[in-house]
Parts: structure tokens; C-alpha cells; sequence
């Protein structure tokens, strides 16, 4: 069961439960649906993660992904999950009034517990932009207990999910605004400026070869990862988990 409506010149599917808010927004971008829509859930059964991982997407939490139709070529998807990144943290320090922390290259933090993850996808002429933000969870199940967190957890109150939405569906957009009208250049001073994970700190990073131990030294220009490693060679990480080390 869904519902359709519309916030001002935006149209907002929502489910109570689906199997896949990205895989719902490839189908409505096919058919040519205007840049802006948006899908959104209050669970899923089968919720995408980066690196073809699935997201815990149990009640609670808010799921949704905007079809956005940029002028971005493929190679500027990483920057865009940056943009993407920048526009939750902005939205949660306005409307919720809690600084976070971002993670290379899709994670949303606070301390070392994860808030929010993000996945950007170029489908069917599009680009999706997918946002998981845990919202109204009050504990999580053993496994994630450690490194997950919430907003009702953090400010010890509940959160419109409704009311949250469209605000951070409209930053969003502001966000690849800026990519698309001030370039690569001033999402990555922004990034630098939001993560604790940008540039010199200690990390362990699970590559596709291996783990490699070093300290992050910087974003390319492609909004890759640089990392020093203990034995002075850098490494450019263009996909992998990156966590403190130590």
C-alpha cells in the first residue's frame, strides 16, 4: 500500500513497506517521471547497500531515493554521494540541531555510530540518489547495537519522518546544484571541512586486494580517498570500508 501526493512542484510516493525505494525510482525513471520525484518507505524488505550490500531497514527509520536528472557525467557519481553526504549533515544541524560526521565515502555519523547511509546510482538516464536515515529506532538488534544509532536515540526525542523529507530532499538538490554549477573544487572543500575521516586519520581500509592500514591524506579530485600507508606509499581507495584503526 502506498500513497501519493505532492509537496509543492514535488511528487512523494510513499510505502509503508517496500522491497526497494532505488529499485521503485529505476522503474518510475524509466517511464519519464519529472526530476525531483522521490520514493519513500517506512521499511524494506530488501534495501540496497554501497558495494552490493543490503541495509537493516526495519521500522523506524526513513528510506527513500530521489530521481534527479543532473548534468553529471558517470564519472562524477562520487562526487555526487559526497554532495549527497553534505546535504544530510546539513539538514540534520538545521532541523534537528545535531552535528555529525562523515564518513568516506557514504557514511553519516555520530561518533562512530552510523545514522544515515547513502547510495547514488546512474539508472535509466538518471541519477538515483538513495538516503537510509535512522530515525524513531530505539535499540537495534545485537549485531548492529555497537555501531548503529538513531535520531530518537540521540536527542531522546521522536522525529516527523514526514516533516523531514522534503527538507532533506531539497537539500539534496541544492547540494548538486552546487556540483553542477561550482564543480568538483567546492564539494570537495566542503567534504574535507565536514569529515574527521578526510585527512589525517588513522584508518584500516577492506579492499577488493586486501586491508591496508594507513592515514588519510586528502580526497582526489575525483572524490577519491588518498592514504598514506605505515610504509610511505600512498594509496588512492576507490572502493572499500573504511574504519579507525586502533
Amino acid at each position: 500500500m502506498f500513497t501519493s501526493g505532492w509537496i509543492p512542484m514535488r511528487r512523494i510516493e510513499w510505502h509503508d513497506t517496500i522491497d526497494s525505494t532505488m529499485r521503485r525510482a529505476a522503474e518510475l525513471a524509466r517511464e519519464g517521471c519529472a526530476a525531483g520525484t522521490v520514493v519513500a518507505a517506512r521499511t524494506q524488505t530488501a534495501g540496497q547497500g554501497r558495494l552490493g550490500r543490503t541495509w537493516d531497514s526495519r521500522l523506524g527509520g526513513l528510506y527513500f531515493t530521489i530521481v534527479l536528472r543532473p548534468r553529471l557525467e558517470p564519472a562524477r557519481v562520487p562526487l555526487a554521494t559526497l554532495a549527497l553526504g553534505l546535504a544530510v549533515a546539513d539538514t540534520l544541524q538545521i532541523f534537528v540541531g545535531l552535528s555529525v560526521d562523515l564518513r568516506w565515502p557514504n557514511d553519516v555519523l555520530i561518533g562512530d555510530r552510523k545514522l544515515a547511509g547513502i547510495l547514488a546510482q546512474l539508472q535509466e538516464g538518471a541519477l538515483l540518489a538513495g538516503i537510509g536515515l535512522n530515525v524513531n529506532q530505539r535499540e537495534f538488534p545485537p549485531e548492529l547495537a555497537r555501531i548503529a544509532t538513531s535520531l530518537r536515540i540521540e536527542t531522546g526525542s521522536e522525529q516527523n519522518p514526514d516533516l523531514l523529507l522534503p527538507a532533506l530532499a531539497g537539500s539534496v538538490e541544492s547540494h548538486l546544484k552546487i556540483l553542477e554549477t561550482s564543480g568538483a573544487a567546492a564539494i570537495l572543500r566542503l567534504f574535507e571541512a565536514a569529515s574527521s575521516y578526510a585527512a589525517g586519520r588513522r584508518v584500516r581500509v577492506e579492499m577488493p586486494a586486501g586491508e591496508i592500514t594507513g592515514v588519510t591524506a586528502g580526497l582526489t579530485a575525483e572524490g577519491f580517498l588518498r592514504v598514506r600507508r605505515d610504509d610511505g606509499a600512498e594509496v588512492t581507495v576507490t572502493a572499500g570500508g573504511v574504519r579507525p584503526a586502533g
